[in-house]
């Protein structure tokens, strides 16, 4: 894959693991950015799927955080540097809110992981999803905020419609 991702995924998912942390010390901490991680890394890859789409991204953006971080309540105090949250530029709204989907509905992250399966991203490396579509006890535990359909709801549903739209392609539009 010519166009990188990394950027947006690291983002995008560290902006899930800050509005949603961990419950726990250290091992939930990891075991939380494991699963934002994995939730984003698959949403960029459906929200990206060719190279093209990919470097069009590096070219106009991803957006930022600014209306999730309104829509969740964490906008940053007017006081705050804007060079300590540059990050921020490089998290993609519809990424974390396809991630917050699959997060929370376990039967969308089966699906979403299979559809990945003919993809370019896929192709040559062994990508595996284990904590997003099958957590244990352990992963659930760490990620509960980052797990909650309540407290993910406002994000999850920003471009729900967009992410079923991308997975069912082929589905009749009923009247």
């Amino acid at each position: 894959m010519q166009a990188d991702l990394s950027p947006v995924i690291a983002a995008t998912a560290q902006w899930l693991t800050r509005s949603f942390p961990a419950t726990g010390g250290a091992l939930a901490s990891a075991l939380c950015e494991v699963q934002a991680r994995q939730a984003v890394t698959v949403a960029a890859w459906l929200r990206y799927p060719t190279e093209m789409d990919a470097a069009l991204l590096g070219v106009a953006g991803p957006g930022g955080s600014a209306r999730l971080d309104w829509v969740t309540g964490a906008d940053t105090a007017p006081g705050d540097e804007t060079d300590a949250h540059a990050w921020r530029t490089w998290v993609d709204e519809v990424v974390a809110s396809w991630a917050a989907s699959l997060l929370t509905d376990p039967e969308l992250a089966v699906q979403a992981v299979a559809a990945l399966a003919e993809g370019i991203h896929s192709s040559g490396t062994h990508a595996e999803f284990r904590r997003l579509v099958s957590p244990d006890d352990s992963d659930r535990r760490a990620a509960a905020l980052l797990r909650h359909p309540d407290l993910l709801a406002p994000v999850a549903e920003l471009h729900h419609t967009q992410l079923l739209d991308r997975l069912n392609p082929g589905r009749a539009l009923i009247a």
